[in-house]
């Protein structure tokens, strides 16, 4: 599977190592930053990077999923979910990580790299890529809603601004 990578400098560390993990399980990684360790980065166009790619190679039917990460996993998830089509998850455990792909389809997991070890991490991101969606109807439903909200503005049959 494709997976497209994105952190802070909080993570940087963090994603040399998962990255080879990822690499020595089969996966083709692309790396959309940083490079290099600048204290002062700005993690948003890190993120927002990568979240674009997983939504362009998506709807090109290309099977790939988004990993962003930094201290917290909160920041860069926000930013991952500016982008339209994607759900990304701040996943802290074995529970949220597996959730995250049977209830809500995520395609990007967020971690926070100053909240985990290095094995928690793996583990958790191992667990959402091999997880599938359920399809359960009520959770395609949900998703389906949240798609045309984001699209349109509103719910059909849903009250919104009320």
């Amino acid at each position: 599977m494709l997976i497209h990578i994105a952190t802070d400098h909080a993570g940087l560390e963090l994603s040399a190592d998962l990255q080879a993990h990822l690499r020595a399980a089969g996966h083709d990684v692309v790396d959309h930053g940083p490079q290099t360790y600048e204290p002062l980065d700005d993690y948003p166009s890190f993120c927002i990077n990568a979240a674009l790619a997983v939504a362009r190679d998506q709807a090109a039917g290309i099977e790939c999923l988004g990993i962003v990460f930094g201290g917290s996993g909160n920041g860069e998830q926000i930013a991952a979910n500016k982008v339209k089509g994607i759900r990304a998850a701040l996943v802290w455990n074995e529970s949220t990580a597996l959730l995250a792909r049977q209830h809500n389809d995520a395609n990007v997991i967020s971690i926070g790299a100053r909240q985990h070890t290095v094995e928690e991490a793996k583990n958790f991101i191992d667990l959402f890529i091999a997880e599938p969606f359920s399809g359960e109807e009520r959770h395609a439903r949900r998703i389906a809603q949240l798609a045309e909200y984001e699209q349109t503005g509103q719910i059909a049959g849903h009250p919104i601004g009320a």
